[in-house]
């Protein structure tokens, strides 16, 4: 079992049951599942720019990723229905907590000049979103073989039912919140 998940089932759950007010403990927010998304719209010229990323994301993720391809064609940009442009992941279970755990605790350090993540990140279910600007914060990839700097979401689902549960239960998880201003 993880780290995070340990900590999660004997000491933050029974918090958060009493912060919450819940009666039963299946009622209490935990993490479902957590995607990441690479955007590559580069990809449209050279598709070798879409297995850059793949195998980038497969180091960060440890698993491998799908691609993803355009719903339908937009002209302006050149881009066919059925053409790859983005890859992703879906994290669940133990590589979830696994990464959760290496984001809070060794890839937002490694940010500069990181004052925390927004907490308007949420989207009125008890999901949070957030962005990366660049890969190479990851500690699994080598900067001397990358080609170009590729930002990518981030998107944590939880089971809560409001904003307000999913922040409580990613804030006792350690998600370092930026404080409002």
């Amino acid at each position: 079992m993880s780290r995070l998940k340990e900590r999660y089932l004997k000491d933050i759950l029974p918090e958060l049951q009493q912060e919450l007010g819940l009666s039963n403990r299946m009622a209490v927010p935990r993490l479902e599942k957590i995607i990441i998304n690479v955007g590559v719209g580069e990809a449209i010229q050279n598709i070798k720019l879409l297995d850059a990323a793949k195998a980038e994301l497969t180091l960060i993720a440890g698993q491998l990723p799908a691609i993803s391809r355009a719903k339908k064609s937009i002209s302006t940009f050149k881009l066919r229905k059925g053409q790859p442009i983005a890859c992703y992941v879906t994290l669940r279970r133990e590589r979830m907590y696994e990464f959760f755990d290496r984001l809070v605790n060794i890839i937002f350090p490694r940010v500069r000049d990181f004052r925390g993540v927004n907490p308007k990140g949420f989207d009125g279910r008890g999901n949070y979103t957030l962005g990366m600007r660049d890969q190479l914060v990851f500690p699994e990839i080598d900067y001397t073989k990358v080609e170009r700097s590729r930002g990518m979401n981030i998107t944590i689902v939880t089971s809560a039912r409001t904003d307000r549960e999913a922040f409580a239960l990613l804030r006792r998880l350690g998600m370092p919140f930026r404080e409002a201003q």
